[in-house]
């Protein structure tokens, strides 16, 4: 290159450029709600358990998630994920470039990277009320009393090794994406399947939508900046609920679908409820982004339309492909892992995998929904460059001093 130099004045529309590429690359280490974050702190149940229940139950009596085929489809073994692959909160952590979420209570000898990046509070059967509340109205949790309580007070315990002083941890809760659930679906579950009437349970919405509100205002205050929080699934359309409230009546299921439409209204009941008070909050905290992610109607559409999204439209959309016997392939005696379950050949081909989670297929469908502007409110998205889907971005290595060096170097 010549030695030939420009006067002084020739520099200032490059220095203008310059200034602002540094301001767009300093804010690319900030989360500001654009969707770039550097970690995940999920909460939940089964829908996002990557792992906790089947550490924390007794070897003795191990849930049946524990067993083959569960994990089958990705993993090829069982991880303690409620599917036959990944879930939501995978294909998120896939999508920002960060490792898959380790369980909160993974041993310290399981190579699960670093909890700074994330970390899976979510426990398979929890319940966003406590255990208290279910026990005074004669329930009890089979599984678990890791409730969002609970759940939230082991993050407590467990931030100041992330990050250390307050100032820190709100730092690192602010370039976080936080996961509030799904939560709230087995409290629900529970009662309706032990024969509670629906009365009964519809007056435990306002408790339970008042839980989730709570560990979110709490969650704000120590520092969170954007709150993703799923709503119910249409449980009419769950094998596990159409097998026990199976019924001739045929005014009870939705022509269309083949759904119990009283029980889909329920959950629509909820996810009101529920978006109701995440307005009360938004006002409360104007400049942190809480997300409702509508799986309800998101999921809905799988029974509407089950070949354009791949599932097998000849019937057996309602039917689980991991189970036992009757019209939807459930028994109650007999459970997907258990000895005597029959699979299906292609679970891509299902909505459910076991009667009341998922398939990996299912799964990353819901994870596509959360970019149509329809399901989510307000919109969503992820934009951080280390992202998989990270487009047309300035890499974050390009730091200030080497654009300068790109201009003036050679």
């Amino acid at each position: 290159m010549s030695g030939r130099r420009f006067p002084p004045s020739s520099y200032a529309p490059i220095v203008a450029i310059l200034s602002l590429l540094a301001i767009i690359v300093e804010a690319y280490g900030h989360n500001d709600g654009s969707g770039c974050y550097t970690s995940i702190v999920s909460f939940g149940d089964s829908l996002a358990d990557t792992g906790n229940l089947v550490r924390i139950a007794s070897q003795s009596h191990p849930p049946h998630f524990a067993f083959p085929p569960y994990g089958e489809t990705f993993f090829g073994y069982p991880t303690g994920r409620c599917s036959d692959g990944r879930l939501v909160v995978d294909f998120i952590a896939e999508a920002l470039g960060l490792p898959l979420l380790p369980p909160n209570f993974a041993d310290q000898e399981e190579s699960f990277g670093d909890f700074q990046k994330g970390v899976n509070f979510a426990v398979a059967g929890a319940t966003a009320l406590d255990v208290s509340f279910f026990r005074e109205r004669g329930l009890e949790n089979p599984f678990s009393n890791s409730t969002l309580g609970v759940q939230l007070g082991l993050f407590k315990q467990l931030l100041p090794s992330l990050c250390g002083s307050d100032s820190d941890c709100k730092e690192f809760l602010g370039n976080s994406l936080v996961l509030m659930g799904e939560i709230g679906g087995n409290d629900y579950n529970y009662p309706f399947l032990v024969g509670k009437n629906i009365r009964e349970i519809r007056e435990y919405v306002p408790f339970i939508v008042n839980e989730i509100a709570s560990a979110i205002n709490e969650l704000i205050n120590m520092g969170a900046v954007t709150i993703l929080v799923p709503g119910n699934l249409p449980i009419g359309c769950l094998p596990v609920y159409l097998t026990s409230f199976e019924t001739s009546d045929q005014s009870q299921y939705d022509s269309h679908t083949g759904c119990l439409k009283w029980l889909n209204e329920f959950a629509e009941y909820h996810n009101v409820r529920l978006q109701t008070k995440l307005d009360e909050i938004r006002k409360l905290w104007p400049n942190v982004r809480i997300v409702y992610a509508d799986y309800y109607h998101a999921a809905l559409r799988f029974f509407h339309s089950p070949t354009q999204f791949g599932f097998d439209g000849n019937g057996e959309v309602l039917k689980a492909c991991c189970g036992s016997d009757g019209p939807y392939n459930i028994n109650p005696s007999v459970s997907c892992g258990d000895p005597g379950a029959n699979l299906c050949d292609d679970p891509s081909m299902y909505v459910s995998w076991d009667g009341i989670h998922l398939t990996e297929a299912a799964y990353r469908w819901l994870f596509n929904s959360l970019f149509e502007d329809r399901y989510t409110v307000p919109a969503f998205r992820l934009s951080c460059p280390n992202a998989a889907r990270k487009g047309n971005v300035l890499s974050p290595s390009l730091s200030t001093g080497k654009i300068w060096r790109l201009f003036f170097s050679s």
